[in-house]
């Protein structure tokens, strides 16, 4: 009787590129996605199809109804429970492909977990919404070896580039500083679905040809398009920089926490809270507020809406709190309502 796996990858296995070894290095491969947006739920379907032995998929929020135009892995179902990416997406992998091992998990990526978290993966790939992360990640993966394929999509633009440690340039050696100013988001900008699928596909390929080994197809450069303008640049890099603070000094700054602010902007009229890293009980503090506005909770989440402003909690104690961008608020509403 045939093997049921050589049917699932057959017509992966007759590209050249790749073939028998390629997909069995596939198999015995770890890849962790860092956030399960627009890009992130792209990439999670298009691994798990591939055969990737296992997939760790990390994110921070939660399904809402507007991501359900771009973020190809989630339903109406999963934004009506408000489940966790994390959650909902290692569901849906699942049921994409059982021979593929999936954890999902429900986390901030902090300088205190980024190195446990891409601990033992081939490969790392970036859906992150901002560049405070990436940087972490980038010094994360410099400092142990680890490949990494950075990826950004906004409007109906994107860009993406590998980093293999030590062999190309870093984040750091090409975007030394971080951007000034407010930089375009899709809550500003908008974007494009098709954008986000590009370059994951993109971003997928690099990873597909690094987890198989095939690192000589691996570029150093830096690949833009822009899908409604019908543009595509990519630009040579070359090798490491020389002075780069990350590749050549080995100064990890976000990963020892500098640089890096207790609240952090979502990007979407809300401001997040990590500070407070305590256990909480979100069955008795559904309880406790039900009183004072509406509150929504399941095993996950717990979401408390009260006049112009909700406060998500997460069982660790970590909060988006959205209707402000006013760190100041956001941190009297947790006080009143959750503690401080």
């Amino acid at each position: 009787m045939p093997d049921p796996l050589d049917e699932k990858y057959s017509r992966q296995v007759l590209f050249a590129g790749l073939g028998a070894e390629g997909q069995a290095r596939l198999r015995a491969s770890r890849a962790v996605i860092i956030g399960c947006g627009a890009l992130g739920s792209y990439s999670a379907a298009a691994l798990a199809r591939a055969g990737v032995g296992r997939i760790t998929v990390v994110d921070r929020d939660y399904v809402e109804t507007s991501n359900l135009q771009r973020q190809a892995l989630f339903d109406e179902e999963d934004a009506a429970q408000s489940l966790p990416k994390a959650v909902a997406a290692e569901r849906h992998l699942r049921r994409i492909n059982s021979d593929v091992e999936v954890d999902g998990r429900i986390a901030d990526v902090t300088p205190s977990n980024v190195e446990q978290l891409i601990g033992g993966a081939a490969v790392v790939l970036d859906g992150a919404d901002n560049f405070e992360t990436r940087y972490l990640v980038n010094e994360a993966c410099v400092k142990h070896g680890i490949p990494w394929v950075y990826a950004a999509a906004v409007a109906s633009r994107g860009l993406t580039m590998p980093v293999l440690p030590g062999r190309t340039p870093c984040l750091t050696c090409v975007f030394p500083d971080l951007p000034a100013g407010a930089t375009e988001t899709c809550d500003t900008a908008g974007i494009l679905n098709s954008a986000a699928a590009a370059i994951a596909a993109l971003q997928v390929a690099d990873a597909m040809k690094i987890m198989s080994g095939a690192l000589d197809r691996v570029e150093a450069r830096l690949l833009s398009l822009d899908v409604w303008e019908n543009r595509m640049h990519s630009l040579s890099l070359g090798q490491p920089r020389p002075d780069c603070e990350v590749c050549a000094r080995r100064s990890f700054r976000h990963l020892a926490g500098q640089g890096r602010p207790q609240i952090t902007m979502c990007g979407r009229n809300a401001v997040q809270i990590h500070e407070h890293e305590r256990g909480l009980d979100l069955r008795a503090l559904a309880e406790r507020l039900r009183p004072l506005g509406a509150v929504q909770t399941n095993d996950f989440i717990l979401k408390f809406r009260v006049g112009p402003y909700q406060i998500t909690l997460f069982p660790d104690g970590r909060a988006i709190i959205t209707g402000t961008t006013d760190p100041a608020m956001a941190r009297s509403l947790y006080a009143r309502y959750i503690g401080s």
